[in-house]
């Protein structure tokens, strides 16, 4: 602080002494130009004076613009004025050092949180009032199957529903938005929260594929059912079809009677028992099998899993169902690309569920001319094995679509509508899942997915 005053002090005496000799060259000695000249000495001392003393508050202006802006490069400098402006440059590097310090933190939070949120598995958006997009995490782009987007408006083209309620779902409340593409359907649950930040308006929406989990529960609860239905219709129709084979055993040993003789009215009475006993055990028997054959439902082993090859196990089917093949005079082809695609399933399992879709594919075919099933394995963009059982025939009603892989429908006459539902029970025993996408007069197709 001294060095500062003794600068301003010697500033000045300088000025004043400069004015001074310009006086007295102008009054007493009368030299005209040389006053001038002094005169501007002293102008150019006094904007020098002013500028001096300006630099301080020039240097604090700009170090605090820095702060402003967080460019933490500049600092300020004591330019040798003393050990005040030493102490306050000092001061002012603290503060810096500490402003670069938090900064970081922040920084490093806001990192930790961008990993944590990308590596959730729920699929999150955050965007503002205007759609524009802030964050999406990896979860969301893989369910969505999209890269990263600017705007939530990108998503119609997959589901106009679905941006509707991203922009006007109120915070609280879930919307269901059923979403169906080439090889997929979605359940995805909705939800939406709203707050503000910095006076603007952000949302986060959570978005989530609830149709495995709401197939799983179906399934079970059909599981339950069958259980239950089969338990109380052989407790009931057992003993039924054993009193009624033992009264045909007994009415075997009595004699029917020509019925020629009035009296002997009592023999045809013994053969219309004997006839409606025979019926009640052949019928008894017949819904034993029948109940039987809907046990295999709720009865499925574990898989044993495998490294199979598609190509193979096409062959293997196409090999078994040959005779169908050739009777129907239908035209069976194998794709698979690439060649050989492995996946892992259990053989016998994955064969049933093959042969059940090439079965119903070839009843589907019947009759028509340029019957064709094909047969397809790939691999989709999530690089999960994939397997296709596709035909040319009539198609599949969207309304039947959704029903059919409930158990017990079915849209045959001698159907027990077991074939599909048990197909797609071995299918989420290993995993994966069985859809169904139909196109009328063109292509029914079933995708396993792996």
């Amino acid at each position: 602080m001294k060095r500062f005053r003794l600068q301003i002090i010697v500033r000045l005496v300088a000025i004043v002494v400069v004015l001074g000799g310009a006086y007295w060259l102008a009054v007493e000695a009368q030299v005209y130009e040389l006053a001038l000249v002094a005169v501007l000495t002293a102008v150019y001392l006094a904007w020098r004076l002013i500028r001096y003393v300006e630099k301080m508050a020039r240097d604090l202006t700009r170090f605090l613009e820095s702060v402003r802006y967080a460019d933490f490069s500049q600092g300020f400098t004591s330019d040798g004025r003393g050990p005040l402006f030493d102490h306050l440059r000092d001061a002012f590097r603290d503060v810096t050092g500490e402003f670069r310090r938090i900064r970081a933190e922040k920084e490093e939070q806001v990192r930790y949180l961008e990993n944590v949120v990308q590596h959730i598995g729920i699929p999150l958006i955050s965007f503002r009032d205007d759609g524009t997009v802030e964050l999406m995490n990896r979860a969301a782009r893989r369910l969505l199957r999209t890269g990263p987007i600017r705007n939530v408006d990108a998503l119609t083209d997959l589901s106009p529903k679905l941006v509707d309620h991203l922009r006007t779902l109120e915070p609280g409340r879930q919307a269901m938005v059923r979403v169906t593409e080439d090889d997929r359907t979605m359940q995805l649950s909705v939800s939406v929260s709203r707050f503000r930040l910095r006076d603007e308006a952000h949302a986060i929406a959570t978005i989530q594929d609830l149709r495995n989990e709401l197939e799983e529960k179906e399934m079970e609860a059909w599981q339950q059912l069958t259980r239950v239905l089969t338990h109380e219709i052989m407790n009931s129709v057992a003993p039924i079809s054993s009193l009624a084979s033992t009264a045909h055993r007994l009415l075997a040993d009595v004699p029917a009677g020509d019925g020629a003789d009035p009296e002997d009215q009592p023999g045809e009475v013994t053969a219309d028992a004997r006839e409606a006993v025979e019926t009640i055990e052949r019928r008894s028997k017949g819904l034993i099998s029948f109940v039987d054959s809907y046990r295999s439902f709720t009865k499925i082993p574990n898989p044993t899993f495998e490294v199979l090859e598609a190509g193979d196990m096409f062959e293997n089917v196409r090999r078994l169902l040959r005779v169908q093949i050739e009777e129907h005079d239908l035209e069976c082809d194998i794709q698979v690309h690439p060649d050989p695609l492995e996946f892992t399933a259990d053989p016998e399992l994955i064969e049933q569920v093959l042969i059940n879709l090439t079965l119903n594919a070839m009843q589907a075919v019947e009759g028509r001319d340029g019957a064709r099933i094909e047969m397809r394995a790939r691999i989709d963009r999530r690089s999960r094995p994939v397997l296709q059982i596709a035909d040319n025939g009539p198609g599949i009603a969207p309304d039947v679509q959704e029903r059919i892989f409930v158990p017990f429908f079915t849209t045959k006459e001698d159907g027990s509508g077991i074939g599909l539902s048990l197909s797609r029970q071995i299918m989420r025993l290993h995993g994966g899942t069985l859809t169904v996408r139909s196109e009328p007069d063109v292509e029914t197709a079933f995708t396993l997915r792996f």
